[in-house]
């Protein structure tokens, strides 16, 4: 350990940076500019295939120059001009195009930037791309590398740089609105906050090691920063607890339908794809796989899972056996579970039938359940449903929650039960209306704050609350000024005020060439 007053002078500093953290072990901290030596780099920003409208992003110190190379004049700053691109070295026509220019640092990547808007033919875009190859100085830009530019001139940071990946890739509403919240900075206000916090504790602690003897500092304000400490240290611990509906928004929701051969578990999954995504035939034992389809449901993503008919006995081969082992298998980790049910069967087999081989009912284990009693076109027993939904909620050790209860606040551990004709139509728009009750439900956090989307975020708020024990469990004002640091360094990586190359390799390179 550094000497008291070495240490709180480190403490110190790094409230104002962070690069000396990292200065001897190959980091990088974010830059103002990027260097001059930096090449020009171009690529199509507006995505792969035919359109009416393909947009070139050039990048960099010769970008201005690269429409005049292409013997067109250039326009004022941030103004749209109707120019003829000529090829550099026959001058040739390229295409008749809207050209904007960007000057730095007012620009996406905080360099000077030229938008070529061409006809978004093939062989137009082929045409420009090939003339500005030719340019000296010029080459294509590498997945993410407009992006990565931006990150480092201070234009975005890392948590609204993985936002405008989100948002690029967005297929639900509530992708679409979370990445939003993440590129528009709140992610980055809320850990800026938690960093400023530590800081002012860490400053706490250090002014008390360097002079509460000599100049009078009260030992109260290290008691105070402590408590505050405390304080955040819920909050970091409610932020990762709520990780689990960012992901889910991220990745979408595991929905699982489970339920004995030939109760329609196919039929059910085809009406909500909206399309034959599973083989449906007359006889059982029709899926013998787990067949997954991506869905949304109520504006949330739903990964929705066909499984096999769960049962067992003697007359079960080797591959219905494999079938039912993943069947059950899927049903176990998925976040919601359909339990399909016909009105046939009887409401005790609803919870007997769907394990074989003595196992623990899946009824009593984690995942919430809406119980389906589908071809209720052929019920002969008005009861049934509420018999089903009894049945399964007593193995679970709860109440049943009939169809009707869709606006009231839900356990986890009740059932929700409907009945459903996927030939008629019976009831599936009351079903539709449940099932996405309860996805928003598994996706809604407890708080207004930004959730966590990403296992590198919640991996580094661990590591700060882990830091933050470390400090909170020691009595040697030392320790806790190191811990209070190392934590508030966690803190930095998220949004990259401290970040090493290798890592921003890796995450930029997954966004798609030309962003």
């Amino acid at each position: 350990l550094l000497a008291p007053r070495a240490t709180a002078v480190l403490v110190l500093k790094m409230g104002a940076t962070a690069a000396g953290a990292h200065a001897g072990r190959g980091g990088s901290v974010r830059m103002l500019a990027a260097t001059t030596g930096e090449p020009t780099i171009f690529a199509v920003s507006s995505g792969a295939g035919r359109a009416g409208v393909a947009v070139i992003r050039v990048s960099g110190p010769q970008a201005h120059s690269a429409i005049t190379a292409l013997h067109a004049a250039c326009p004022p700053a941030r103004t749209a001009a109707l120019r003829t691109l000529r090829h550099p070295v026959n001058r040739g026509i390229l295409d008749r195009a809207m050209v904007l220019r960007f000057d730095a640092p007012h620009s996406f990547t905080g360099e000077d930037i030229a938008e070529l808007h061409v006809h978004g033919g093939t062989a137009v875009v082929t045409a420009v791309l090939d003339a500005l190859r030719l340019l000296p100085g010029l080459r294509f830009a590498e997945p993410g590398e407009f992006s990565r530019r931006a990150f480092l001139n201070e234009k975005l940071d890392l948590t609204q740089a993985e936002g405008m990946a989100d948002l690029i890739n967005a297929e639900t509403e509530a992708q679409r609105v979370q990445a939003l919240r993440a590129m528009g900075g709140d992610a980055s206000r809320l850990y800026a906050s938690w960093r400023e916090a530590l800081i002012a504790s860490m400053a706490e602690v250090a002014a008390y090691i360097d002079f509460g003897e000599d100049e009078g500092v009260e030992s109260d304000s290290v008691t105070s920063a402590l408590a505050r400490t405390r304080q955040l240290r819920a909050e970091l611990v409610q932020h990762v607890a709520e990780a689990q509906c960012g992901e889910r928004i991220q990745t979408g929701v595991d929905v699982c339908i489970v339920g004995p051969p030939d109760v329609g578990k196919s039929s059910l999954m085809n009406v909500l794809c909206r399309r034959p995504a599973a083989i449906v035939a007359a006889g059982p034992g029709t899926t013998r796989d787990v067949l997954s389809v991506g869905v949304d449901v109520g504006g949330y993503p739903v990964v929705l899972r066909d499984t096999a008919g769960v049962r067992s006995g003697p007359d079960v081969g080797p591959v219905e056996e494999e079938g039912v082992r993943r069947a059950v298998r899927a049903a176990e980790q998925a976040d919601l579970r359909i339990c399909v049910q016909d009105p046939g069967a009887g409401a005790a087999a609803v919870c007997d039938r769907l394990v074989p081989g003595g196992r623990p009912c899946l009824c009593r284990e984690g995942a919430p359940i809406v119980a389906v009693v589908n071809k209720a076109d052929l019920a002969r027993d008005p009861a049934g449903l509420q018999a089903v939904a009894d049945r399964v909620n007593h193995a679970r050790g709860s109440t049943a929650v009939p169809a009707q209860a869709t606006g009231q606040a839900v356990s986890e551990t009740r059932v929700r039960a409907c009945a459903i004709s996927c030939t008629r139509g019976d009831g599936l728009p009351e079903f539709q209306a449940l099932l996405a009750e309860e996805v928003a439900r598994l996706c809604r956090a407890s708080s207004a704050a930004p959730v966590v989307t990403r296992a590198r975020v919640r991996a580094h708020i661990e590591d700060a609350i882990g830091s933050i024990d470390l400090a909170l469990g020691s009595a040697d004002l030392v320790i806790v000024a190191e811990g209070l640091r190392r934590a508030a360094e966690h803190l930095a990586y998220i949004t990259g005020r401290v970040y090493v190359d290798d890592v921003l390799d890796v995450l930029f390179s997954s966004f798609c060439i030309g962003k």
